[in-house]
């Protein structure tokens, strides 16, 4: 069996990439960013996509005339006193 570290350490941009309940699965390890796919290439491809925007390279935050356009009125797009999931933390 192949191993993708080398005398126990990971490297650096490491991805892990596995088959799951029918998925293929991709893992960066840096980030800890995990996607899937239907494919190899996929799963990939949505993993690049999710680690820039973890990183910041991509996206931004949406504009009061975005919003707009989907019908949501920024006035009253707020989470209160609320704290928003974690997940857009």
């Amino acid at each position: 069996m192949a191993t993708s570290t080398r005398e126990g350490d990971d490297h650096e941009d490491e991805i892990r990439l596995w088959r799951e309940d029918g998925w293929w699965v991709a893992k960066d390890v840096e980030t800890g960013v995990t996607t899937q796919g239907t494919s190899r290439t996929v799963a990939l491809e949505n993993l690049d996509e999710a680690v820039a925007l973890h990183r910041g390279e991509i996206g931004h935050e949406p504009t009061d005339v975005e919003l707009e356009e989907l019908g949501i009125d920024p006035e009253d797009n707020t989470t209160g006193e609320q704290h928003p999931p974690d997940v857009l933390e």
